[in-house]
């Protein structure tokens, strides 16, 4: 990453640029240290500019790890939808195990996915916090629409879906502490072997569980 000082963005184009810049900053940072631990500063110090430069682009730090958020969905679902694509055959046990992968494959986004609804969205402007939420609800209506062909699930079955596997996978993965001192004490002292969660066999059991039970009800319906 650049450390140089770089001049204002002039043209679209340019603008465009820095943005990317912006955001692949901080999309390397996040995934090296966390979300939480990456300051604005970082990310202006890893692009070669000045704090208050950054504001000419993005409104907050917030706004620009909300922005790789949405950005995650988009790439998260078109990762999964393939795969659920190659299933044969798709049953409740197949479409949680790949669902459960999908998610633990991409643990940048999983640390995302706890921090948007915490901290994300509530420190940028209501017309960013729009166009987040517009951006994801598309993207949770074409997963909707593969859960409803492979599955026989309704819509709001298929939404509480793609809402437990997201929120679950967000959840474990900061309860898995990977990669920090807590993980290490987990796995070193036998007594807390119970918090030293493992996110893709657990989140796995829960949508096999939640999908199980879905299909069960729709049965005696």
């Amino acid at each position: 990453m650049s450390t140089t000082p770089q001049q204002r963005a002039r043209s679209d184009e340019a603008k465009q640029l820095r943005e990317r810049a912006i955001l692949d900053a901080a999309r390397a940072l996040g995934a090296e240290r966390s979300v939480r631990g990456v300051t604005l500063t970082d990310i202006a110090a890893a692009v070669g500019m000045h704090k208050s430069a950054m504001l000419r682009y993005f409104e907050t730090r917030e706004q620009i790890f909300l922005t790789l958020t949405a950005e995650g969905w988009r790439e998260w679902s078109i990762g999964v939808r393939a795969s659920l694509d190659a299933l044969d055959p798709a049953t409740p046990e197949t479409v949680a195990a790949t669902i459960a992968q999908s998610l633990t494959d991409r643990p940048f986004f999983c640390d995302l996915l706890s921090q948007a609804p915490l901290n994300l969205e509530r420190n940028v402007s209501l017309d960013a916090a729009r166009r987040f939420k517009t951006s994801v609800l598309s993207v949770v209506d074409t997963l909707v629409h593969d859960l409803r062909r492979l599955l026989g699930l309704t819509d709001r079955q298929a939404v509480d879906v793609v809402a437990t596997a997201t929120g679950m996978a967000g959840a474990l993965w900061q309860m898995a502490a990977p990669g920090t001192p807590l993980r290490t004490l987990y796995e070193t002292h036998p007594e807390l072997a119970h918090a030293a969660v493992d996110v893709g066999p657990q989140l796995t059991r829960i949508l096999t569980a939640l999908l199980t039970g879905l299909g069960a009800a729709a049965g005696t319906c």
